[in-house]
């Protein structure tokens, strides 16, 4: 029994390397400029087909990481949708679109690469396919939280609320990447502190759901 524990905890020590070697590569890189023999190797593994052994394919891979992070970022969404309830403030929608997310990046420490990494794979369409897919398998609270959007915005067609929303996603997803940068440099940064950098990004979040919608003749 007790082998077979230690061997789980190498397991999963191994597979923890693996991927967090995988992201920093992957962020700083590309998905396709990284080979599976340069992440084993940057996880100190002396085998070159442990990312196989361990996940499959390089797909199979990212799937694993985004799904690490949902998974956290469902938590902390989920939580904070339990403290709005049904409001009808739009503010505090954007708030849950915002804050998991930045209040994740802020958990992680410093540097961090989920950002980074997250937007390699959103540029890709392939990978972005596999990213959502695993983003609203890990988020079932995804679904609550475009309703409570919807309600507060009942006046924009439906094609500009998905417009907005996609919007909503480039720019947390890009001003996260910013921010984890400068953080990384340690260059300046617009905001002191991730809840500061969130707060900025509700705001005009916030007024991009708001703006008119120019009706087309």
């Amino acid at each position: 029994m007790a082998s077979g524990t230690r061997r789980d905890e190498q397991v999963r020590a191994t597979r923890k390397a693996l991927l967090d070697a995988a992201e920093r590569l992957f962020a700083e890189y590309g998905v396709y400029a990284i080979a599976n023999r340069q992440i084993s190797e940057a996880a100190g593994q002396g085998n070159n087909t442990a990312v196989t052994y361990h996940f499959g394919t390089k797909a199979d891979l990212v799937r694993a990481l985004v799904r690490t992070h949902a998974e956290q970022i469902e938590t902390i969404r989920t939580g904070m949708l339990a403290g709005i309830g049904d409001s009808s403030e739009l503010r505090d929608w954007v708030d849950c679109s915002v804050r998991p997310v930045t209040r994740h990046l802020e958990e992680l420490g410093r540097p961090s690469w989920y950002a980074r990494f997250i937007a390699q794979v959103t540029a890709d369409p392939a990978l972005y396919a596999i990213a959502e897919e695993e983003f609203y398998a890990a988020s079932p609270s995804l679904t609550r939280l475009e309703e409570g959007l919807t309600r507060c915005v009942p006046e924009l067609p439906e094609r500009v609320r998905a417009e907005r929303a996609l919007m909503t996603m480039h720019l947390i997803v890009q001003m996260s990447v910013d921010r984890e940068r400068a953080l990384a440099d340690t260059t300046h940064t617009p905001r002191a502190t991730w809840q500061d950098a969130a707060t900025g990004l509700v705001d005009a979040l916030v007024a991009l759901w708001r703006a008119p919608v120019t009706r087309q003749p």
